[in-house]
Order: C-alpha cells, then sequence, then structure tokens
C-alpha cells in the first residue's frame, strides 16, 4: 500500500499572481504543504503536480518529488479539480491511496494527517475529506431578489438563538483521502457515503484572495 501525498500548484493563479510560490510568513505558500507531508509518518510520497517549471524547482529543492509536469491543458482556469489527481495515478501506477493536499491551506498540521488517515482506516470508507464548522449557518442566509426582498436561503424553523441550530459544516479544502479505485471509478473524492474528518476553524483557512492572504498570515504567526 502506497499513500501519496499529492500537492497540486499551477503557475497561472488570477487573484494572487504566482500564488503558490509567493512568501507566506517566510517560506513559498507550497512549502508549508510539503514541510507537513513530509513530517506525516502515514505518507509515503510527496509529490508535487505542476505544469510550471519554476514551481517544480522551487518543489525539488523543498524536498518533494516533481516526477511529471502536468500538461497546460490540465492545468487552466477550466480544468476540473480532479484531473491532476487523476493524471498523477496514471503516470504513478504504484500509488493504492491519494491525499490531496492544497497549498492554500498552509495552517493544517501533521497531526491533521494523520489523524485523516486513522479516520480512513477505522471508518472502513473509501473516502475522507476535512471539513470545519461554518462561522455563519446557512439557515440565517438570504439571496435577494431583484426587487431586493430577502428570501431564505433554505427553508428551516425560524430559530431566535444558535444554539438551536445544528452544527453545520463546509468543505475546508485542507485535506482529501481516497483510494485508486473510488477516485477512478467516481472522478471525484466524494460520493454519498463520504466520511468528514473535522478541523478547527482557525486552521481552516483556505487561501484565495488577498484578504484571506492576511488572515491565514496572522493565524500561522500564532502557530509558529
Amino acid at each position: 500500500m502506497t499513500l501519496l501525498a499529492l500537492i497540486p500548484a499551477r503557475g497561472g493563479s488570477k487573484g494572487i499572481p504566482r500564488k503558490n510560490i509567493k512568501p507566506f510568513c517566510g517560506k513559498p505558500l507550497l512549502q508549508w504543504s510539503i514541510d507537513v507531508a513530509l513530517a506525516a509518518p502515514s505518507v509515503d510520497r510527496v509529490v508535487v503536480s505542476t505544469e510550471d517549471s519554476e514551481i517544480a524547482g522551487i518543489a525539488r529543492r523543498g524536498g518533494a518529488e516533481v516526477p511529471f509536469l502536468r500538461p497546460p491543458e490540465l492545468a487552466s482556469d477550466t480544468a476540473p479539480g480532479i484531473s491532476p489527481v487523476l493524471h498523477a495515478l496514471q503516470k504513478l501506477p504504484e500509488v493504492t491511496e491519494v491525499l490531496l493536499m492544497q497549498p492554500t491551506s498552509p495552517l493544517r498540521r501533521v497531526a491533521d494527517v494523520e489523524a485523516i488517515v486513522a479516520l480512513h482506516r477505522q471508518a472502513g470508507s473509501d473516502s475522507v475529506v476535512s471539513v470545519a464548522p461554518v462561522g455563519k449557518h446557512p439557515s440565517w442566509m438570504f439571496t435577494l431578489s431583484p426587487d431586493r426582498v430577502l428570501n431564505p436561503f433554505i427553508d428551516s424553523p425560524d430559530v431566535s438563538c444558535r444554539q438551536e441550530l445544528p452544527t453545520a459544516y463546509i468543505l475546508n479544502g485542507a485535506l482529501y483521502l481516497a483510494s485508486r479505485s473510488f477516485l477512478e471509478r467516481e472522478k471525484s473524492f466524494r460520493n454519498s457515503k463520504t466520511v468528514g474528518y473535522v478541523m478547527p476553524l482557525d486552521y481552516s483557512v483556505d487561501i484565495d484572495t488577498p484578504l484571506d492572504w492576511e488572515w491565514g498570515e496572522f493565524l500561522k504567526q500564532r502557530q509558529i
């Protein structure tokens, strides 16, 4: 059994140009994910999937393998997120399980990697993904009609306080774990039987915007 930590890092990020190699708390953003994967006892290989030669060089110097370059068409804005995973499985036939670690989640810990792997084994599920409790419950969310009338986002009983609501969770983007057979069959990390691994909100930042970046660096400084 070979558990691959796969870190997808394309070069064409738009919201924050060259995001994956931009310095984040003193290291390229990508390096935080590489370091966690390398330090996790359960991980057998750490591979970065990129189409970008500069990113590939930084990843190799940081300790990761880059045994292939991803085709440019699998690194476009419109390419499905599962594309680099299926491409890696084609290139690495010995891999039996994939742990996807997006570089935009630099606050995840080695303990999270070990915990999600343990949950995967214990639950007997083909796939486990990390989630976090939402800060604002969807029962208190609305859409706006063209004339700006508020409409409940979901139909739910009217409640007067947060404690009356069931906890809601969101995919936090940090960890996706599944077997090869599941990924090749489902072309996804999730189906109706996928198990959730809960991470705290303060370790669940997913960096997409400059504001996310500032908030992530603030929280990371507290970890260091």
